[in-house]
């Protein structure tokens, strides 16, 4: 894994800063999921693998060091703690709570880049756990490429569909609701409407149906999961 192949987690419960940490990881390489408490990140580990988790101390709820030391207890996943604390107490508390490493708000985004660099580089490699292609029925996707092909065919995606795609083929088998997705994606912004944004997750299902589906009316790969969202099958 190249450190730009690198999936990371961002908890933090300002949504100006998730969206802007998500923006500038994202327009480095990295593949960004975003949470915006520790009970929504806890779903999210519960059901995906994540290479580097960027969390946030204070939060309203479960605090970042109360939820690093109990992601300790299950998973070796490197943690970056944020927090507009410089005390030299707090750093210790982090770093003993189990972080890998600790910066103070605020924070040159450079910096933030570079120290997740230094912890990526340090992460011992091991073999992916995740397959290097899912059948999709004359279809193979590439998962580290994030790449469609029907035999030595390149199945053409927009940057979107590659996104949706990629989203819901690391959740395959589990639904995957609308709101995760607008979310993950980076949509439903400042300004925009849930609903918009829904219908707007829902055009984009239909157009990747088109390309993966023998008949996008009666989907069996990417189906719908009624009252929640979606979800990817696999052969």
């Amino acid at each position: 894994m190249s450190l730009q192949d690198a999936h990371i987690l961002i908890v933090d419960d300002d949504e100006r800063i998730r969206a802007l940490l998500g923006k500038f990881l994202r327009k480095n390489g990295y593949m960004v999921t975003i949470a915006a408490d520790a009970a929504r990140a806890r779903r999210l580990l519960s059901g995906l693998e994540f290479d580097l988790i960027v969390l946030d101390v204070m939060m309203p709820g479960e605090d970042g060091v109360s939820l690093t030391r109990a992601l300790r207890q299950k998973i070796t996943t490197p943690i970056l703690l944020l927090t507009a604390k410089g005390e030299i107490e707090d750093r210790i508390a982090g770093l003993e709570s189990g972080a890998d490493d600790y910066l103070t708000k605020p924070f040159e985004p450079r910096e933030l880049l570079l120290r997740i660099g230094a912890i990526l580089r340090r992460v011992p490699a091991v073999e992916a756990s995740q397959p290097k292609f899912l059948t999709l029925g004359v279809l193979r996707y590439d998962m580290e490429k994030g790449e469609l092909w029907q035999d030595d065919s390149y199945v053409r995606l927009t940057g979107t569909e590659q996104a949706l795609l990629r989203r819901l083929a690391a959740s395959r088998g589990q639904p995957v609701s609308r709101a995760d997705l607008i979310e993950d994606l980076g949509r439903g912004g400042a300004g925009d409407e849930t609903e918009n944004s829904e219908r707007a997750i829902d055009v984009q299902i239909t157009r990747l149906r088109r390309k993966i589906e023998t008949d996008p009316k009666e989907p069996r790969f990417l189906q719908t999961v009624r009252g929640t969202g979606y979800m990817l099958m696999t052969d």
